[in-house]
């Protein structure tokens, strides 16, 4: 395995930057964020570390060689939006916008492409289905044309007032993961794994490690820590972040030890890379690379430094 992180919390340092403190630190990889540039639509997001927008050959050349100098690789690119948004023209900007970086992903011979699935938080999965198909059978067809695979990442998008009630992102479960790859079978497509957003579902983590192995492409280390007090008193159904909270690896509820073994025994042997969200160490860039920092230094333990 190879240990990174993702490029959207440094969002103040330009490519060459995160790929020197990269480099500096030891980091094998990094997760670069592909969003087009403007104004973030929620926290995390509008990061723009690759611009997709007119990428061309030369700018495929540029960054790998900025990369090659920095030893340090690119695990795969992501741009995380809403393409079953029921609003069709957000939709199709973002669509479009998702075959961008999937062309520039081919164009840096990067084989990976982070995104979710989406969805119209206001309906239930069976009614977000046709939507599915009709959005996500062409895109995966894209990529198979493109040498690109896509790994959908398993975060319900279910924290504020406007995701309220279902969440922006139909794949948060297992269930759903199984009928995705039966209706979309192609091996183009699969899973970006974010043990944290099971924990707080109450759901095993490590369990579906074994019947999806083939299906995980990427990996993010991310924890989260439940408040069962809290919990206690508003119930499941309050918005997730009234008894959770997103932490740095090893300061919440995850058994890191039990899920590496998991991984190492699917025969997993591709990138883990940190997610920071940890409003803890938030205040400045300083803190967000201490916190890259603190992390690594945790799970080396699992994914022991290159040599």
């Amino acid at each position: 395995m190879k240990l990174g992180f993702v490029s959207a919390i440094l969002p103040d340092l330009s490519l060459e930057e995160v790929a020197s403190f990269a480099s500096a630190e030891g980091f094998s990889c990094v997760e670069l964020m592909c969003w087009p540039k403007g104004r973030a639509e929620r926290r995390y997001a509008g990061v723009t570390h690759i611009d997709a927008e007119g990428f061309t050959e030369s700018d495929a050349a540029r960054v790998n060689e900025m990369m090659d100098t920095a030893g340090v690789s690119i695990s795969g690119l992501g741009y995380y939006p809403n393409p079953l948004t029921p609003d069709p023209d957000e939709a199709n900007a973002y669509v479009a916008h998702i075959k961008r970086v999937i062309q520039a992903a081919q164009l840096l011979g990067v084989g990976v492409f982070n995104t979710f699935i989406g969805r119209d938080w206001t309906r239930s999965v069976e009614d977000n289905w046709p939507q599915f198909k009709k959005t996500w059978k062409p895109l995966v067809t894209f990529a198979e044309d493109h040498e690109v695979r896509i790994a959908i990442e398993n975060c319900p998008m279910l924290f504020t007032a406007d995701e309220w009630p279902g969440g922006k992102n139909l794949a948060h479960s297992p269930a759903i993961w199984r009928r995705m790859f039966e209706e979309i079978p192609s091996e183009s497509f699969g899973l970006n794994y974010d043990p944290s957003h099971l924990v707080w579902q109450h759901m095993d983590y490590v369990k579906p490690i074994d019947e999806f192995a083939d299906r995980i492409l990427h990996v993010h280390a991310k924890d989260a820590r439940l408040d069962r007090d809290r919990l206690a008193d508003v119930g499941i159904l309050a918005t997730p972040l009234e008894y959770h909270s997103p932490k740095l690896p090893g300061l919440g509820d995850v058994d890191w030890g039990r899920f590496f073994s998991a991984l190492s025994d699917a025969g997993y042997d591709g990138p883990v890379c940190i997610e920071v969200e940890d409003r803890a160490y938030e205040d400045s860039l300083q803190s967000r690379q201490a916190a890259l920092r603190q992390s690594a230094t945790f799970l080396r333990q699992f994914v022991p430094e290159e040599v």
